[in-house]
């Protein structure tokens, strides 16, 4: 018998470094319930309620908002990212 247990990305993400290249990829990737999904597993590392705190906005809200059926405003989404110590840039998209 195969014991198999449920994988969480915030385990791994220990670093500010880290938490940015997975940001960086799910952003990349251009599906944005993956970039939301992603933002989750970073505020949950990082600590949703630190995170929530940095970025202003009340923590009940974050968790239902990065949650499969939340739906965050833009200013929510750059808050969040700015909380965890990015920032969105645009560029050109490869052709």
């Amino acid at each position: 018998m195969v014991n198999i247990s449920e994988w969480d990305a915030s385990e791994y993400l220990d670093d500010e470094e880290t938490i940015l290249e997975y940001l960086n990829a799910a952003a990349q990737a251009g599906d944005p319930r993956l970039l939301q999904t992603a933002l989750g597993d970073a505020a949950k590392a990082r600590g949703m309620a630190q995170v929530a705190k940095d970025a202003g906005v009340d923590r009940e809200s974050l968790y239902k908002s990065l949650s499969p059926s939340g739906n965050p405003s833009f200013g929510t989404i750059m808050k969040v990212v700015r909380s965890l110590g990015g920032r969105i840039t645009i560029e050109p998209a490869a052709v």
